[in-house]
């Protein structure tokens, strides 16, 4: 290389240093947007989350509830039904398969 052309790089040089420094700084920023736009994003994800499991935790218990209080009741409840269902098929003589084979 001659002298004029090293004379030439030598300003091409000096004026590329400073704007590779401003490029570093846009992309370190544009990446700590990135990661602030992600934590945040994460952070309202967990928050939904965390209310639908404490919903989810209300309604079990709401559910253990009815069935341990109830549970015996209920069940008691409906083989009374069931055996009342039974005596007042036996005493009108109509049985159910009957009534669903004439709508069929």
């Amino acid at each position: 290389m001659d002298a004029g052309a090293i004379g030439a790089l030598i300003p091409i040089f000096a004026l590329s240093i400073p704007i590779i420094a401003i490029w570093t700084r846009h992309k370190t920023k544009i990446a700590e947007m990135q990661v602030h736009t992600t934590a945040d994003a994460t952070a309202e994800r967990a928050a939904q989350y965390a209310s639908q499991v404490q919903a989810l935790e209300e309604r079990v218990r709401v559910l253990e509830r009815i069935v341990t209080d109830k549970g015996y009741d209920v069940a008691r409840q409906i083989e009374a039904l069931r055996d009342q269902r039974r005596v007042d098929e036996s005493d009108s003589g109509v049985s159910i398969e009957s009534l669903r084979k004439e709508r069929v």
